[in-house]
């Protein structure tokens, strides 16, 4: 990717399990105010990836910068209070608080505590539903209500870079445009934002550069509207030309 300045760069990152090392010099940079997507098969990296990024997982080599400044090695809530956050795979809500209690703990790495209030109302105004919602238990909420609330309470923390773990998953195609909707329209507020996403056609769509992992190492990038059009990764990818 080249032109605009990087709200995050990686370079020749190494991560994984114990002996097994499942992100393999993985290089990639994610544009100020952009969309980039990585996309691939199951068990090609993408979620580690995403949580060594985080600093979840510790990196075994390579670096990760986020305006940059270093972040690699740096615990998962340095790193969160910098302004990188995760929304992870499956959510991970707090089924058994409610949606407020999930929506304030989204705040926990600001400082200005007098503001979280503020953000609250501006959450349940971007997300009504979850208004409605406000005293339930979070695991009530039906699975395309847990993907806005763990998306608000990603946003509650006022990110400059937001890594979306797979948001699409196990949702109906109904729900599914709506939170690519959602996602675009962060975009359109000036969040930078890495998305990994089995939805390669979607994911194509809506973003503004692509990375295809394959056994942890990227095989091939480009913006997103030329990947969308390689007959390689349709093939691959995209359920056929």
């Amino acid at each position: 990717m080249s032109a605009g300045a990087a709200a995050l760069e990686v370079s020749g990152l190494r991560a994984g399990y114990g002996r097994a090392e499942v992100v393999r010099g993985v290089s990639l940079r994610l544009e100020a105010g952009r969309i980039a997507v990585i996309i691939g098969a199951n068990g090609a990296g993408k979620t580690t990836t995403l949580l060594a990024i985080a600093g979840i997982l510790r990196p075994r080599g390579g670096s990760v910068a986020f305006s940059g400044v270093r972040i690699d090695g740096r615990a998962a809530h340095v790193v969160a209070r910098a302004g990188v956050i995760l929304v992870p795979e499956e959510r991970a809500i707090f089924a058994q608080m409610s949606v407020r209690e999930n929506l304030q703990i989204g705040a926990w790495p600001r400082s200005d505590r007098s503001l979280v209030a503020r953000d609250l109302e501006a959450m349940f105004d971007r997300f009504p539903i979850l208004r409605q919602r406000a005293g339930l238990a979070a695991g009530s909420l039906s699975g395309g209500e847990q993907q806005m609330l763990a998306i608000a309470r990603g946003l509650m923390a006022r990110p400059k870079v937001l890594l979306l773990d797979e948001p699409s998953m196990g949702l109906a195609p109904t729900l599914v445009a709506v939170v690519f909707e959602i996602v675009k329209r962060l975009r359109g507020e000036g969040l930078s934002i890495l998305l990994v996403e089995q939805n390669a056609r979607q994911a194509l769509a809506i973003s503004d550069y692509a990375y295809v992992l394959e056994r942890g190492a990227i095989v091939k990038e480009g913006t997103s509207h030329v990947l969308a059009a390689d007959p390689a990764v349709a093939a691959a990818y995209l359920g056929g030309p």
